[in-house]
């Protein structure tokens, strides 16, 4: 049964549903994500198709291209603000270089939960990163995917407390406070894109990564890491973003309809996050992976709000907007 939690966070999800009428020429719209298939960015991506298809009567067609195919998520971000892809999923870190302040997202223990990812992304703030998006980026987010925390895997020990993690290279995606963070932490973070990172794994080039369970699973992780632990630094936020100009392009009824898709598909993937996540737990677990959970994770905290947050604040468009996200999250 859903946590209480969860029914109160999709009321947040409410949208007000405007008259689907008329008709047009067909059109295809083309969709790129850098996770396979079966991820929680691929289940997103297919109820989004699926909603697009259905309300147009097939007069709009998605046509999805997973794994990277299309680029890394950056680089798709870069051909969606140009126009010439149509749509992207993407990680907000990825997204910084355009809108810095969507790197207020990956600050490090900021959000707390499932229920304050949903609240960090919807209502006013939601609004406020869209807009910002709008007119910084050259891009609007038409809905969220929630990933779950970023949990880490290593292939050298077992980390359950800071002592393990000193030393051990980390693979993180192009995120300056995602590297602080674990610098912070004693270990050595090295970038490397996405589609490389399995390979990286495999061939030692780095110890380990972190990403959510179903991202684990999916893109075969535990075929290459011994050991998992649990640390909830940062909930993998993700979002789908359409380019200003192709966005200007639509007429209003296919504004209409993308932009209640996206919000479709953004409740439909919650519910799947929910319901799936323990299971990728216990299926990599059961292929061999070892579990922990950290014995020490307040003082990762500690280093993490001391070490990194002052530093970043002036990189993330400035504290009022850390101020902002932690009063939201604090009321009622």
């Amino acid at each position: 049964m859903l946590r209480k939690s969860f029914v109160v966070a999709l009321s947040f999800l409410t949208l007000a549903v405007v008259g689907l009428t008329g008709a047009q020429a067909a059109q295809t719209i083309k969709l790129g994500y850098g996770d396979p298939p079966e991820s929680d960015q691929g289940v997103y991506a297919r109820r989004f198709k699926e909603v697009v298809e259905q309300l147009s009567e097939g007069d709009i067609k998605v046509e999805l291209f997973s794994g990277g195919a299309l680029g890394t998520e950056t680089e798709m971000l870069q051909t969606t603000r140009k126009g010439t892809l149509d749509m992207s999923l993407v990680f907000s870190g990825n997204a910084v270089p355009f809108v810095k302040e969507l790197g207020t997202l990956t600050m490090p223990y900021l959000i707390k939960n499932e229920y304050d990812a949903v609240k960090v992304t919807t209502g006013e703030l939601g609004a406020f990163w869209n807009e910002t998006c709008v007119k910084k980026g050259g891009f609007r987010i038409l809905g969220w995917v929630y990933s779950n925390f970023r949990h880490l895997t290593n292939n050298e020990r077992p980390v359950t407390s800071l002592k393990d993690v000193k030393g051990l290279k980390i693979r993180i995606p192009q995120n300056k406070i995602h590297m602080a963070t674990y610098r912070a932490w004693g270990a050595n973070p090295v970038p490397i894109s996405w589609p490389e990172t399995f390979t990286a794994l495999q061939q030692g080039v780095v110890d380990g990564q972190d990403n959510p369970y179903i991202v684990m699973y999916t893109s075969k992780f535990q075929e290459v890491q011994k050991y998992c632990t649990e640390v909830h630094h940062m909930y993998a936020l993700q979002f789908l973003s359409v380019g200003e100009r192709s966005w200007k392009k639509y007429d209003q009824r296919t504004r209409d309809i993308l932009t209640r898709a996206g919000i479709e598909a953004q409740q439909y993937n919650l519910l799947f996050q929910v319901k799936e996540a323990s299971k990728a737990k216990e299926a990599m677990a059961a292929a061999g992976v070892q579990m922990s959970n950290l014995t020490d994770e307040e003082e990762w905290i500690r280093l993490a709000k001391e070490k990194v947050w002052p530093n970043f604040y002036d990189f993330i468009g400035g504290k009022e907007i850390i101020d902002r996200v932690e009063a939201t999250l604090a009321a009622e």
